[in-house]
């Protein structure tokens, strides 16, 4: 390999330990970066850095659902996480759906956090639309702010930040970690990140995935149903996770700041950020959650309709863990929950 191509790989290779940084340092929680030695010429760059991922939400900087706008450092907070079905190649701008959604709360006496996986076809009331549909929708029909409204309407819990991230910032994180050990459930076949069918074949069993083979892992819907797969998912950041921290300290990626692309978006300043290392210092303690619920068709469309006394029983949680037993569980817009799903009743 002459010069000028290993100049070129070692440039790829800091673009994808770039991303390393940003997706497990904010997507999972972000939780060592104020504790690892930092000096004040890389915090100021990260803070730059962070600065042209940041966007506001046209809710302003507080939800609905809260008296005042929190702090995550004195604060119990939450975070949705949005995988969205987008890439470079596939380049859909607005029209994007979430692929993967997982809610976290995050308790700051306990330093806990609680994760839970939302299946992507979910039957929802999307209040953008004042209509139901699933869940996945409700950011092609209103981006962000749609996801996060629908996400606080199901669980009447406040949703403070979100982290959004496509199949590109995933694939780069694996591959930057030079792969993952997983436990592949069963052999399948799957497309990969271009569309490209069939361009993925996995055997059943533990073994290393490249990035493309691990997002196929995340996506595919050919070899469970939707609380699988978000098991799946949980587990893949969880494997992410071990395998950040068994490669040793992240001072190694000396110039990991310098540009980050446009694979990431999140509304979380990098103060508040850096408020969350105190979580990294109790340790990971975090508990994955999946939600209850069975198939239904409706006009011939599938749906997974969720179960009602989970959802509330989730709900009921989510505000114990963030402080908020006596807020009330009533819709402002009046709608009623239904407790099941019919073709005459979409």
């Amino acid at each position: 390999m002459n010069n000028r191509l290993r100049n070129r790989a070692g440039i790829r290779k800091k673009k994808r330990r770039r991303r390393v940084f940003f997706f497990i340092f904010l997507p999972i929680f972000l939780l060592t970066i104020a504790g690892l030695g930092y000096g004040a010429y890389l915090y100021t760059k990260a803070a730059d850095v962070l600065g042209l991922s940041k966007v506001e939400l046209s809710r302003g900087d507080q939800s609905a659902k809260r008296i005042k706008k929190v702090d995550p450092k004195h604060d119990n907070i939450s975070i949705l996480i949005m995988g969205v079905d987008d890439s470079k190649v596939r380049n859909q701008g607005d029209a994007t759906r979430t692929d993967a959604l997982i809610l976290a709360s995050f308790n700051k006496d306990e330093k806990t956090v609680k994760m839970l996986s939302i299946p992507r076809d979910s039957y929802v009331y999307i209040p953008s639309e004042g209509k139901r549909d699933k869940i996945t929708h409700a950011h092609a029909y209103g981006g962000v702010d749609g996801t996060i409204e629908t996400v606080e309407e199901l669980f009447d819990v406040p949703v403070d930040y979100f982290v959004k991230l496509n199949f590109d910032a995933f694939i780069d994180v694996v591959e930057a970690l030079n792969g993952i050990k997983v436990d592949v459930p069963v052999e399948f076949t799957e497309q990969n990140s271009k569309d490209t069918g069939d361009a993925i074949h996995l055997k059943k069993g533990v073994q290393k995935l490249n990035g493309e083979e691990a997002l196929a892992l995340a996506r595919t819907r050919k070899i469970d149903n939707d609380i699988e797969r978000g098991k799946r998912q949980q587990l893949i950041l969880r494997a992410i996770i071990d395998k950040a921290i068994s490669a040793g300290s992240i001072t190694k990626y000396g110039d990991v700041m310098e540009a980050l692309g446009d694979n990431i978006t999140t509304n979380m300043e990098f103060g508040e950020m850096l408020s969350l290392y105190d979580y990294a210092l109790k340790g990971l303690d975090i508990e994955s959650l999946t939600m209850e619920g069975q198939d239904a068709r409706i006009n011939d469309v599938y749906y997974f309709q969720l179960d009602q006394a989970n959802v509330y029983e989730l709900s009921s949680m989510f505000k114990s863990h963030l402080d908020l037993s006596s807020m009330s569980s009533s819709r402002d817009d009046g709608t009623e929950e239904d407790e099941t799903i019919n073709s005459d009743n979409p």
